[in-house]
């Protein structure tokens, strides 16, 4: 039944796209009533098959294709539906503090066993380190070679001089890293300095004794747990922000910015297939990877991934894959969970690239090295964004705002962050398989996983 209304659906949205290019290139003159009338036919098709899949990400395909329509149609009522994505981004944004505190003290002092984690946590970190920089540069590179955000004409009242970068000297830009009241920051929405904060509180609760470590390590953990569960809840109303955010930005800006949109969508998917044949390629020929066998074992998790846009989704068959690949289980146990607060490749190349196109989208010329410094702080606001969908817009809000950056671009990524998260979550969840060969590999334990049903521990006996 599905598969027979799919074919009617494709059919109606067929039909509008021929109606629409016949009339564009003036092959026959057609109605404007008849346009309107496959149009909406169309959308009425794809509300439906969303009603029949019940599914997140099917609903906010469909709100930007109605978003779009509406914004065309009646642009008076589109630019009133702003408000409701101002409400999605506000929730959005209480995300930021609690998210990356729990996420980053879990992380450190939920490892901080030195004895336990030994050379694999510290060649984890520095593999974790050095790839997803590598990843930060390729998308600062491909943003500026595309220029994607450039001639973007955003509302009145939006540019102007307090949309530059704050000149500082090195020293005040040093010092701005560091909190002086963390109540402030959180506040203020200074992601940096809650980071700082963070990583600090993480080391010192890390050389406290068991017993008092403990508490506040659980108390962390349930905190990422709750914000994983609040960032879920907010994104049930993903579906009417990102309408009425596409909405809004067709019926003020007009349809001429869709160009700008594939231009974005375009230089990400390419910097994304940069970065696998360029870095995680190579990296597996030089971890000697069975690459046949490692592609068919991602597969699976892979997919899942693309279709939930989470990467928390794909976490317990990625971990049972590369298990049954030849990675010991004692290392994919430490690995992949870390690697979701460090390891997000896919993520940190858009958030660069993201991040770039919102000044470029402004008006603001950013020099090398303001661009160099945004990097230098994704590279850290990066690691506390975790396996929860859509929570890189979280760190991009707290980036843009941290560099005296407009948000209205981000209304403009946010109507195509759901093609745009289904690409970056696949390649975070590949970066950290892979990582778990390459620690396997360099720690010279690669192909000693237990058999299917025998723990470690038996083999060990």
């Amino acid at each position: 039944m599905r598969a027979k209304f799919a074919v009617v659906v494709i059919a109606c949205v067929t039909l509008a796209a021929l109606l629409a290019v016949c009339e564009k290139l003036g092959l026959f003159s057609i109605p404007a009533s008849a346009l309107t009338a496959s149009r909406w036919l169309a959308i009425a098709a794809l509300l439906a098959f969303a009603a029949m899949r019940r599914s997140l990400t099917t609903w906010i395909l469909v709100s930007m294709v109605l978003g779009a329509e509406i914004g065309h149609d009646w642009p008076g009522v589109a630019v009133n539906l702003r408000v409701l994505s101002l409400i999605f981004l506000r929730m959005i944004k209480t995300i930021i503090g609690p998210l990356l505190f729990g996420t980053l003290v879990v992380g450190i002092a939920g490892h901080s066993n030195l004895k336990q984690v030994g050379r694999m946590g510290i060649k984890a970190l520095v593999y974790f380190e050095l790839v997803t920089t590598i990843a930060l540069f390729i998308g600062l590179a491909a943003i500026n070679i595309s220029r994607a955000g450039v001639g973007v004409q955003l509302p009145s009242g939006t540019r102007g001089e307090q949309l530059s970068p704050a000149k500082q000297t090195p020293a005040e830009i040093i010092l701005h890293i560091f909190p002086e009241n963390i109540a402030k920051s959180v506040a203020e929405g200074e992601v940096l300095q809650i980071v700082v904060f963070s990583i600090l509180f993480g080391i010192a609760l890390a050389l406290l004794k068991e017993n008092k470590r403990k508490p506040m390590l659980s108390f962390a953990e349930s905190l990422s747990e709750t914000m994983f569960k609040f960032t879920n809840v907010v994104m049930l109303f993903a579906p009417v922000g990102v309408g009425a955010a596409i909405a809004y930005t067709v019926g003020h800006m007009g349809l001429g910015i869709l160009v700008n949109l594939a231009q974005l969508l375009a230089t990400l998917y390419a910097a994304l297939i940069t970065f696998l044949l360029l870095v995680l390629f190579p990296v597996a020929l030089i971890a000697r990877v069975p690459i046949r066998k490692f592609v068919s074992a991602i597969a699976e998790p892979v997919s899942i991934a693309f279709a939930t846009t989470s990467s928390e989704a794909a976490l317990p068959r990625a971990m049972e894959q590369m298990e049954h690949l030849g990675v010991p289980r004692q290392i994919v146990a430490f690995v992949m969970p870390t690697g979701y607060s460090f390891n997000l490749d896919g993520t940190t190349l858009y958030l660069s690239l993201a991040s770039v196109f919102v000044a470029q989208a402004a008006g603001v010329q950013m020099s090398f090295g303001q661009q160099l410094l945004m990097v230098f702080t994704l590279m850290l606001t990066s690691k506390g964004v975790a396996g929860v969908p859509r929570a890189s817009l979280v760190i991009l809000l707290g980036t843009v705002a941290s560099f005296n950056l407009p948000i209205e671009p981000v209304f403009i990524i946010l109507g195509i962050d759901e093609l745009m998260d289904m690409a970056r979550t696949s390649v975070n969840v590949i970066g950290n398989c892979l990582a778990t060969i390459v620690i396997a590999r360099w720690e010279g334990e690669f192909g000693q996983a237990a058999p299917v049903g025998v723990s470690q521990e038996a083999l060990a006996d």
